[in-house]
């Protein structure tokens, strides 16, 4: 490595961990198994580094993290909230954005309104959890007229998919039009319950996720979020689990980055040396790890 550092080095696992390869704690056991070269050397423990030094993982360069992206989308129907590309009504051929970008959830394909798109994953599970508790709000016309006791039941709970849903909160807008918002992500959520109290939903419209809105979003278009957007939504998901079981959403988190965690492998003696010392075969490389896993 370079003798000399600009006063930009950080730790080469905190390097690693930015590149979007891996945790700090994975990078701390990459460069333990000797799998880490800066600059072609070899490091076996804890190093500074500079942006403009090369590092690599068993002969593989790391490349700074892209920027990330984050788009609020006005989905009109018709539109699939898919990355399939053997759907030719999906929302990322829809977008024709330049760059890879997937979208956070879904919306069906009869709804309409906001959606968000990312290239982040880790940003996708904070989100989507139903224990985080972030808001999505929806404006919904029914069939017939609406009732004080269908408001009622709305709010309280309705039972469907073999649970009750949440509380929550409704208000009635108009003879047929309501705005609920929730904080779960139950399979067609919303149709599911006024079905179960026998209404039917013509038109669906989410207006809200967390504290950005469909505001200036005409139908169809789309733009990125605000420095003030992302600021406020950082907070928000600063405590926000992304472990829980997802297995009850209607929403499909996009696969992260972060590969899973290596063990170390036990090292096998393979020859003796004529000085009576044992070789050792190397633990296997990372790039080997992932293809088996695939």
């Amino acid at each position: 490595m370079p003798e000399k550092y600009s006063d930009d080095r950080i730790s080469l696992n905190k390097y690693i961990s930015s590149t979007g390869f891996c945790s700090r704690r994975e990078a701390d056991k990459l460069i333990e198994q000797a799998r880490v070269t800066v600059n072609g050397k070899l490091i076996i423990e804890s190093a500074m580094i500079s942006p403009a030094d090369r590092v690599e993982i068993d002969g593989e360069k790391l490349k700074p993290k892209k920027q990330a992206l984050y788009i609020a989308f006005n989905k009109p129907k018709g539109v699939t909230s898919t990355t399939d590309p053997k759907d030719k009504s999906n929302i990322i051929y829809y977008l024709n954005y330049p760059k890879r970008i997937f979208p956070i959830g879904r919306l069906d394909k009869d709804s309409e309104g906001l959606i968000f798109l990312t290239n982040d994953g880790d940003i996708v599970n904070k989100i989507l959890r139903a224990s985080n508790n972030h808001e999505k709000e929806y404006v919904v016309m029914v069939d017939k007229p609406i009732t004080a006791e269908f408001i009622r039941s709305m709010s309280n709970g309705v039972r469907i998919l073999d649970t009750v849903t949440k509380k929550c909160k409704v208000t009635q807008e108009s003879n047929k039009r309501f705005r609920i918002v929730l904080t779960q992500g139950l399979n067609r959520q919303i149709r599911r319950m006024c079905a179960a109290l026998d209404y039917k939903v013509v038109m669906l419209t989410r207006v809200r996720i967390m504290n950005i809105t469909l505001s200036n979003i005409a139908v169809g278009k789309w733009r990125h979020f605000t420095p003030a957007e992302m600021e406020t939504m950082n907070k928000l998901i600063t405590t926000s689990s992304k472990t829980e079981e997802a297995s009850h959403y209607e929403e499909e988190p996009a696969p992260s980055r972060r590969p899973k965690p290596v063990k170390k492998k036990e090292e096998r003696t393979t020859a003796t040396r004529e000085d009576g010392e044992k070789k050792t075969k190397k633990p296997t490389s990372y790039k080997d790890f992932r293809k088996r896993k695939k």
